[in-house]
């Protein structure tokens, strides 16, 4: 299971939805963030697109380690759907999106 709050998942969801004027805030909301949570915002992600399986949680979080090659932040707002595809992938592993989202809000 993610170690990295719903809550900050859900704050990326959020910017994301409205990148167009939140693209600065969201890049350095994620460029803050430890190593390991941007490897599992990457993982969710993946999960969430369906490139690895909820079970598979282990395996997902440590290719986005190895995979890292650009900066998590290009990486992440260059992903077409981003917040469709980390809501899907919170869902898959038994966390609320919605319920991190309105405590945001």
């Amino acid at each position: 299971m993610p170690t990295i709050s719903p809550r900050k998942v859900a704050q990326v969801i959020i910017m994301a939805r409205e990148l167009d004027r939140a693209e600065a805030e969201l890049r350095a909301f994620i460029e803050r963030m430890d190593e390991d949570e941007q490897a599992e915002l990457v993982a969710i992600m993946w999960i969430g697109r369906g490139a690895f399986e909820a079970d598979d949680w282990h395996e997902a979080r440590a290719t986005a380690y190895e995979e890292a090659t650009t900066p998590t932040a290009d990486y992440l707002i260059g992903t077409p759907h981003l917040s469709d595809n980390l809501e899907a992938g919170l869902e898959a592993l038994g966390i609320s999106p919605q319920e991190a989202e309105d405590d945001l809000l």
